[in-house]
Parts: structure tokens; C-alpha cells; sequence
């Protein structure tokens, strides 16, 4: 299996108008999978919209550096919107 250095990233909702996600869930994703024990539910929709911001704090890159404090989204099937935050998380936290 090839070593990664991905860091770990944490998906936080702070605001939703989706009925699949409230504030407060969070979605822990361990270098490139989704930790399943510890998360809320996971739109796959959700994630493939947000999924370029995942990549990039898995290599480090922080909202800020990206010019965001959040992130918003619309989703692309419905009207709903989920605002989220990512945040990275050291092994054991």
C-alpha cells in the first residue's frame, strides 16, 4: 500500500436548509476515506460538490490561503444550501 501524508480533514456544518444535514453534524474524513464510526450522514452529491476544498486541505491548503472563511454551496439536485467548515485533525483527535 503507498504511504500517504494526506492530512486528516473535518467537515463541519454550521448552517443548512437540507434535511440530511443539521448544524453541528460532522463528516471526518482519515487521509482519503470517509471514517464511517465517527461521522453523520454523507451526501455523495454534497461531497462531490465540495470535494476540490477536501483535496486541498488534505495537502495542506487552507480556506483562507484558497481566499474563503467557509464555504457555501448550492446543491445541484434541489434548492437546499449547507454552509460548511474544514478544519484538519491530527490521528487520535
Amino acid at each position: 500500500m503507498c504511504e500517504h501524508k494526506d492530512k486528516n480533514v473535518k467537515l463541519i456544518v454550521k448552517e443548512s436548509t437540507c434535511e440530511i444535514y443539521k448544524p453541528g453534524d460532522e463528516i471526518y474524513i482519515e487521509k482519503f476515506l470517509v471514517d464511517k464510526e465517527r461521522s453523520g450522514p454523507v451526501c455523495l452529491t454534497a461531497l462531490q460538490a465540495i470535494y476540490p476544498f477536501i483535496y486541498a486541505a488534505r495537502k495542506g491548503v487552507t480556506l483562507e490561503q484558497m481566499g474563503y472563511s467557509e464555504m457555501s454551496f448550492q446543491c445541484p439536485d434541489c434548492d437546499e444550501t449547507a454552509i460548511f467548515t474544514i478544519t484538519t485533525y491530527e490521528d487520535g483527535e
